[in-house]
């Protein structure tokens, strides 16, 4: 630590030499107001206009390289190796936090983010500056609009619809929406007979205000519910080999039912003391309530087929029963401080520190019981740690966990960073150097993570640029990652621990006179004090300890450029592994283990007809390991999940841009079509695991996602 203390003021003395003041802006391929070195910035016209079936700016970031895909029903996302629960999101610099008991895609609702009130969107995928949180894998940037004249937006479609008004004034400007989010159409496209009522909305409003020439307030305030419900009757399944098919018939009684309501508010001052000096106010709220309410009977039984699928002999019968009565309630208020002061032209200082108290209460009481042709069984394995016996000794179950919790804490972090830029043998040079530091009162745990980001642009003919990131970056636990296997909490808890190490070229080049961009990056992460986990759907599944240790690696790239004039289009390429040792037994892959991906982000019109436009999403993925049984030894189960491939592509037709004489009132129209999984392709989200009780066999049924899906749209400016 003393080290890098040095070297951070050694930084700073060293970028003084020359007295001259440099404006370097062209460093960064695309410069924003605050140069980043690991930074994509998204245009947030793309984000808007992508075919989506969640209603989020995040289905966009699945085509980038480093992004790994496994469901086209949830905005949630793994970079890198990591997991859902690894990715920081910030609205107007104030973090955001997600739903906590959500087990599968199609029960998510409306993220937080409105893709209408988006101007801009940055996605660092690894090496990002001290100023930003604490995860191990991603921070995704949003700022929102600040509107400078009036404006309506209304768009809908077969699932739902938004309405967007921006309004200024005065000294400051007011932003409000509204969503009403309905996916039944495409959810009766998987392969069961449910039926589904999910219903989403969500209200949101930014206001800004100059109160004086050095004194801004901006207030972000949001209230989102989700509610899901289901009522599973039949389902059938095939699977196995063209050698040896097997079929599942399963017959469902009862019904499961969730809720998700969340309440958000952030309050900013800006006051800027001098032309040099910036300081930041904020206090934030956050209040969630969700429940998880699931009983559901099952009854199947397990037939061999031929190549005419005709059945041939029955294998199994059995049923199964699961149980849950799950609730969680959440209040998080933070009070932070953030300041900057220019030291020259080409210096900056930044700091920060935040207050959080956190309030949580949890009850967990959730079992399952299976029966195989007259047996209770009990457990998938033989990992005996891992066995836990319901209250009823009576009653033979899978697995049971009940608990209830509270847990009052506060949290406080820090940081400082410094920027700089100048001028080394002709080359153009960026350096970021900080420091973070963090303690959480729970486990009177202390983390001090320091990080720094080298770019280099030569005087070359050609424009190219050279980058470097290294840091320690930690993710302390927060809710799921505490709470063991049998519903209790783990007080000694330590923060998950990854080292960053990152190497990046950018080649800038043009075909004709259109610019494109080439860039590639290596990366490598050391993972220490892991929280191994199981992965089912989008539920993770945490056992509560620091048992393991791991390491990922990979190598991305992507091709970007305009190849019409105004729309972005690009393609990915990535290799990427991710592996994990659990109590010092071998090495074997995490359950994001990424492997090969290639996706394509395209746009285009058509030459004679201009007021027509394309847009494609086209993603192939290596299958992700099809996980393990809640509670079982993950070395037994490690195959993977059939790869991913889905085609979606979106049709528009724009009837009214800009004003015209005739259309005063409507600044632009548009109608479209979008054409999900347009190849039908029935991909695999995850298993549910059946046992045979003759062979001792365990089946892994297919949980398949969506099918072809068409979706009528509209778009209407005022």
């Amino acid at each position: 630590m003393q080290k890098f203390i040095f070297c951070f003021f050694f930084l700073i003395s060293i970028s003084t030499f020359s007295q001259e003041e440099i404006d370097l802006n062209e460093v960064i391929f695309q410069a924003t107001e605050e140069e980043k070195i690991y930074q994509e910035e998204i245009n947030a016209r793309v984000a808007r206009q992508a075919p989506t079936l969640t209603g989020s700016i995040t289905d966009v970031l699945k085509t980038l390289p480093y992004v790994s895909v496994n469901t086209e029903l949830s905005s949630q996302y793994m970079v890198r190796g990591g997991n859902y629960d690894e990715n920081l999101i910030y609205i107007n610099g104030v973090e955001i936090f997600k739903p906590q008991l959500v087990r599968s895609g199609q029960q998510e609702g409306l993220s937080l983010i409105h893709p209408k009130m988006v101007a801009l969107i940055n996605f660092m995928p690894g090496g990002w500056e001290a100023q930003w949180g604490d995860k191990l894998s991603s921070v995704l940037d949003v700022i929102y609009k600040n509107p400078n004249q009036k404006f309506a937006e209304i768009s809908g479609g077969l699932l739902g619809g938004d309405i967007t008004a921006g309004l200024p004034f005065k000294g400051g400007s007011l932003l409000v929406s509204g969503r009403y989010l309905n996916r039944n159409l495409i959810l009766n496209t998987l392969d069961e007979n449910t039926d589904f009522n999910p219903l989403a909305y969500d209200f949101q409003a930014l206001l800004n205000y100059k109160i004086s020439k050095r004194l801004k307030i901006f207030w972000l305030g949001n209230y989102n519910f989700n509610e899901f419900q289901s009522i599973p009757k039949s389902r059938q399944t095939q699977f196995g080999t063209l050698q040896h098919p097997i079929n599942v018939y399963t017959y469902y009684r009862g019904r499961e039912q969730e809720q998700f309501k969340s309440r958000f508010s952030h309050l900013n001052l800006n006051f800027q003391l001098t032309p040099r000096w910036n300081l930041n106010l904020g206090l934030t709220m956050t209040h969630t309530q969700e429940k998880e309410y699931y009983d559901v009977l099952s009854a199947y039984y397990i037939r061999t087929t031929d190549e005419e699928s005709n059945a041939t002999a029955t294998r199994d019968i059995g049923g199964q029963i699961d149980y849950g009565r799950n609730d969680l309630d959440a209040f998080i208020f933070g009070v932070q401080h953030k300041g900057n002061f220019e030291i020259n032209k080409n210096q900056k200082l930044t700091w920060g520190f935040k207050i959080q108290k956190e309030d949580l209460k949890d009850r967990l009481n959730e079992w399952q019981m299976i029966d195989s042709a007259g047996y209770s069984l009990k457990g998938f394995g033989d990992y005996s740690s891992f066995q836990i016996q319901a209250q009823n000794p009576h009653l033979e179950v899978n697995y049971a966990m009940q608990g209830t919790n509270q847990i009052q804490s506060i949290r406080y972090t820090s940081f400082l960073q410094y920027n700089t830029k100048f001028f080394w043998h002709n080359a153009k040079v960026l350096l970021n150097a900080g420091v973070r530091t963090g303690y959480w009162d729970f486990n009177q745990e202390i983390n001090i993570s320091p990080r720094f980001q080298m770019a280099i642009k030569p005087d070359w003919v050609t424009s190219q640029l050279f980058r470097l990131a290294v840091g320690k970056y930690v993710q302390p636990a927060f809710y799921k990652e505490m709470r063991k296997l049998d519903g209790s909490l783990n007080s000694k808890i330590k923060a998950q621990k990854s080292y960053h190490f990152l190497a990046g070229h950018d080649f800038e080049f043009f075909i004709g006179d259109r610019p494109f961009k080439l860039s590639t990056d290596l990366y490598y992460k050391k993972l220490q004090d892991l929280v191994p986990y199981y992965l089912d759907n989008v539920r993770i599944r945490y056992t509560g300890e620091n048992e393991s240790k791991g390491f990922a690696y990979g190598v991305d790239t992507r091709l970007y450029g305009e190849l019409i004039p105004g729309a972005d289009s690009w393609l990915s390429l990535s290799y990427g592994r991710t592996r994990e040792k659990w109590n010092q037994q071998t090495w074997i892959d995490r359950p994001t283990d990424p492997r090969f991906k290639i996706s394509l982000f395209f746009q285009d019109s058509m030459p004679l007809f201009p007021s027509f436009k394309v847009n494609m999403n086209l993603i192939y993925a290596t299958g992700l390991p099809n996980g393990a049984p809640p509670l079982t030894n993950p070395y037994d189960f490690q195959r993977r999940l059939p790869d991913y491939k889905r085609v979606d592509v979106g049709l528009k037709k724009i009837i009214i841009q800009n004003r015209k004489k005739n259309h005063k009132l409507v600044k632009q129209m548009e109608v479209g079509v979008d054409i999900f999984n347009i190849f039908n392709i029935q991909n695999v989200i995850s298993n549910q695991w059946l046992r045979d009780v003759q062979s001792r066999n365990i089946y892994g049924v297919p949980h398949r996602l969506t099918g072809r899906f068409f979706n009528a749209n509209f778009y209407i400016k005022f």
